[in-house]
């Protein structure tokens, strides 16, 4: 009976929401942030990444959500596992793999050496996966399993379809590549391509399709959107039960007595997102980035969105308190509650008015009257469930700074909390700490500073320096090498480096920079002032000056409809 009614939910929700998804497809905001991120769901041994726009690397962490432009770098004896909606990517040991791409409909890995495989469960039509290598660019043209191996002292490629088909470009060749098949790519321009035996399986095979053994045998998959990473781990680590009115809630098992959500974990800044939560519990992904947080009796269950239709990826589903009359102690501290079901998610980035939506109706399982939500104007009239009895304080410098929050928290009285406002967001600008995965890390020793994709029959004109996705020259000499990956589709450029962008946001501390802002930088120009309408509206921070200054002058009120596609 439980399940007939949860079936029906279901056809209803999607009902309801196929429509806007689909209009989201055709006429989402060219500026919106991507709706999916890959979750670094698996690390063994020591793992480091570069940050898109950073030049140093981190030691990584699990759950951190990777986006265009972030690299890592698997050390000897090392393994990481990517989930990217309905495809995980596992590198092997000493692996440097670069995200490309990531956006709504396409994937673009780059593999500068070492070993990849890449287990496609579903490729949605209109969707696309490409494998960017030394030696040609690899298009996944069905769901599979595919390895993809990169000898780069010896200009080879070694590639393997287990299961699905695929075509290898670069230059004047395109050759199919099915199911069973194997080739040998050497050289690059031009590219020869000879079919080969298929090698038999090692260890890190037999690790891969354990790992893909998990996903197929996950319980939760009835209750949550395949294309949700991390839903397999919930298994493990909680259950499932149904509530009125929520329908299927997800409990965590061994949660402390004072555990709270987003309490446990550390904020970072991830572009174009700006700041995002990672949570420090090995399931603290999916509750922490989709659905919502309800109270129920004494315990925390998690409410996923509708299971149908296809998730959009949020940073953090949260909403901040401060104002004028939250005061907490004699420091400056930031403070925050997770939403709780049906209440309204605001981003703190840019976004337009579909973006709006979508993130809303694909991760609130009642959606019915989200439009109306969203529209509203008075937001600190809403009721939220978890204000009273989940808002999380702690100190500014511990949270712009990355550090572990449930080390830091700030008491906080009934009064204050009462007495707090929503606001758009945290009213701090990030430092390097918060960019990177976890401490600081050495680079690699030999790997190349960067990778330069390009894609198949371009050519750079002559002097010009190449980039790679993650900003910045490409660097030569005889320890930092130039390493050229040979791609069928131009990446997009790189973002602009964290230290310009801290410079543009010192006007208005904890917003990252607009799209607009992005493009001027690139073209050398001053990044400008920031468009966008925040909402709630409040007053932008006076200049810092060693001279007293004039209360700052509340902005022109908002049009009621903050879904609007903001102007860019």
């Amino acid at each position: 009976m439980k399940r007939a009614r949860f079936c029906r939910v279901c056809l209803q929700l999607t009902i309801f929401a196929l429509p806007l998804l689909l209009a989201a497809r055709l006429s989402a905001d060219a500026g919106d942030p991507p709706a999916r991120v890959a979750r670094l769901s698996f690390i063994k041994g020591t793992v480091s990444l570069q940050a898109s726009g950073a030049n140093d690397w981190s030691q990584a962490s699990l759950n951190y959500p990777l986006t265009t432009g972030d690299r890592i770098y698997t050390d000897q004896d090392s393994q990481a596992e990517l989930e990217i909606g309905s495809a995980a990517v596992r590198a092997s040991a000493t692996t440097d793999l670069t995200i490309a791409n990531l956006s709504d409909q396409f994937m673009q890995l780059g593999l500068g050496q070492g070993t990849l495989r890449v287990r496609v469960y579903d490729l949605p039509e209109g969707d696309s996966i490409e494998v960017d290598t030394p030696n040609g660019a690899l298009t996944l043209l069905l769901p599979g399993d595919y390895r993809v191996e990169t000898f780069p002292n010896d200009n080879t490629t070694l590639v393997i379809v287990n299961n699905g088909s695929l075509e290898v470009s670069g230059g004047d060749i395109s050759e199919r590549v099915d199911s069973g098949q194997a080739v040998k790519l050497t050289g690059t321009d031009p590219i020869q391509v000879s079919f080969v035996s298929p090698p038999g399986a090692d260890d890190f095979d037999q690790w891969c399709w354990e790992r893909d053994s998990r996903v197929a045998s996950s319980a939760s998959a009835a209750y949550v959107s395949p294309e949700t990473p991390g839903y397999s781990d919930l298994d493990t680590y909680g259950t499932w039960d149904e509530h009125t009115p929520f329908g299927p809630v997800w409990y965590p098992a061994g949660v402390p007595v004072v555990w709270v959500p987003y309490r446990f974990g550390r904020w970072i800044w991830v572009f174009p997102w700006g700041w995002t939560w990672v949570d420090s519990a090995a399931w603290g992904f999916a509750p922490f980035h989709y659905g919502r947080w309800a109270l129920i009796g004494a315990r925390w269950g998690w409410v996923p969105g509708p299971v149908a239709v296809r998730p959009y990826y949020a940073p953090a589903l949260v909403a901040f308190v401060g104002g004028s009359k939250f005061a907490v102690g004699t420091g400056s501290v930031q403070a925050w509650f997770p939403l709780g079901p049906g209440e309204p998610f605001f981003p703190w980035y840019h976004y337009g008015g579909t973006y709006l939506r979508q993130v809303n109706v694909t991760n609130i399982r009642n959606a019915q009257n989200i439009s109306d939500l969203t529209y509203a104007t008075g937001i600190n009239s809403i009721h939220y469930v978890n204000q009273g009895v989940a808002v999380t304080a702690v100190p500014t410098q511990a949270f712009g700074s990355g550090q572990r929050i449930d080390r830091h928290t700030t008491a906080i009285t009934p009064e204050q909390i009462a007495r707090a406002e929503v606001i758009p967001h945290p009213e701090t600008n990030p430092t390097a700490r918060a960019l990177g995965g976890g401490r600081p890390a050495p680079a690699p020793p030999g790997l190349a500073t960067r990778a330069t994709i390009t894609a198949t029959g371009q050519r750079l004109p002559p002097g010009a320096a190449p980039t790679s996705p993650a900003g910045g020259a490409v660097a030569s000499g005889p320890s930092r090498a130039l390493l050229r990956l040979i791609a069928k589709s131009p990446p997009p450029p790189p973002n602009v480096p964290f230290s310009e962008q801290q410079k543009a946001m010192q006007a208005h501390p904890g917003r990252p920079i607009e799209p607009q802002q992005q493009e001027n930088l690139r073209a050398g120009k001053p990044a400008g002032p920031m468009q966008d309408r925040e909402f709630p509206p409040h007053p932008a921070p006076a200049p810092r000056t060693e001279q007293p200054q004039p209360a700052p002058r509340a902005q022109p009120a908002p049009a009621p409809a903050p879904s609007a596609p903001h102007k860019h």
